[in-house]
């Protein structure tokens, strides 16, 4: 059974749904999180965690094993096949871990929910939210269990239940954007790879674009842009990819997972009504172009985790709606940002790619502008 009533119920236990209920256990608040999936089924798209990301997760106490068990890639590089147009060079940046780091997305869960158990929090599972009722004092939260229906009655909620959040639907929150005609392929492999390892690869080619990255156990993650995608991702199919688009010489041995899914452009209206926010895919989604969907999501779990302690504790400062005014802005941005360079990845015709590379090549030869979109892909713009 679970209890009647919480200060918080956070909808949603993947990286945003973790951390947030980490950071309030650990503020000694009274959390319960919900997921309709039981643990270790969420789809591990998500590989890059950059370095805003690793400094709000210090509070956590997560950052450093995060680094031990995944890939130090100080340099992200864009090419046009062999040729490098643009290289950016973290290893400067402004911060205490001034390089991307690559690990698979159940790897970090794995860790953030180590933490927090280790806090006396703990996710449950299966438990699907059909409803959220808001009034003036807070919200009732139906949930269907293994118990049948049952009503949770909340202070606050949050729904971090990604893309197609029934918090955010219960609301009414609109949710603007679009599509992406495009599929993506992912795959993750072990591949003999002719260019530096440690180091992020985006190849723009006349067939489309094709990112690859360092994983932990020597693989190297695949994502690639495919109009008309096979029902089964394997070895051939991705050797082709590599073959058209990627570096000379790549020859892909094995996979160890793959996935293709289609990816949104969007952004909720408000992150807040009332006694219910939004934060992650249930806020905000848009293109991997950049790795930047998953940190987006934690450091909207931090700044919400710190926003609602304030309130609930009755803290002078409390401002609920600041959370909105702080990650809002960010998020629109980010948006705005990874729709512009998917746009740019996917043009179909010659001349448009050779402007585009055009642009790259003179980014690349702009120490300015090289840092600036570091600086933006880090996150710490």
């Amino acid at each position: 059974m679970l209890p009647k009533h919480a200060e918080v119920v956070v909808v949603g236990g993947g990286p945003t749904g973790l951390v947030l209920t980490a950071t309030l256990r650990q503020a000694g608040h009274d959390v319960l999180a919900l997921d309709r999936q039981e643990e270790g089924a969420n789809d591990s798209r998500a590989a890059a965690i950059h370095a805003k990301t690793l400094e709000v997760l210090r509070e956590l106490d997560v950052t450093d094993r995060l680094i031990g068990e995944g890939v130090v890639v100080p340099t992200f590089t864009f090419r046009d096949r062999d040729r490098i147009l643009t290289r950016l060079d973290f290893s400067a940046l402004p911060t205490p871990y001034p390089f991307v780091l690559t690990l698979q997305q159940y790897r970090t869960e794995k860790i953030l929910t180590e933490r927090l158990h280790a806090l006396g929090g703990q996710v449950m599972r299966p438990y699907s939210v059909s409803g959220v009722s808001m009034d003036a004092d807070g919200a009732d939260v139906e949930v269907e269990g293994p118990n049948g229906l049952e009503v949770v009655r909340a202070r606050y909620v949050v729904g971090a239940d990604g893309v197609g959040s029934v918090v955010r639907q219960s609301a009414k929150i609109a949710y603007a954007g679009g599509t992406y005609d495009q599929s993506f392929t992912l795959a993750d492999a072990r591949v003999d790879w002719p260019l530096p390892f440690a180091e992020v690869q985006n190849f723009f080619s006349p067939a489309g674009i094709v990112v690859s990255g360092p994983l932990p156990d020597n693989q190297r993650r695949v994502l690639a842009t495919v109009d008309n995608p096979p029902k089964v991702i394997d070895v051939d199919f991705v050797q082709h990819i590599l073959d058209e688009r990627g570096p000379t010489g790549a020859w892909v041995k094995e996979l160890t997972w793959s996935s293709q899914f289609h990816v949104h452009h969007r952004i909720a209206r408000t992150f807040r009504q009332g006694p219910v926010f939004l934060a992650g895919d249930a806020a905000h989604v848009h293109s991997p172009a950049g790795g930047q969907g998953m940190n987006l999501g934690i450091q909207d779990a931090v700044d919400l985790a710190h926003t609602l302690s304030a309130s609930i504790k009755g803290a002078k400062h409390a401002d609920l709606d600041g959370y909105e005014r702080r990650r809002r802005p960010i998020a629109r941005t980010t948006v705005t940002f990874t729709n512009f360079m998917t746009r740019a990845s996917i043009v179909d015709n010659r001349p448009a790619q050779l402007a585009r590379n055009a642009v790259f090549s003179l980014i690349g030869a702009l120490p300015p502008a090289r840092k600036q979109m570091a600086l933006h892909m880090a996150e710490l713009a």
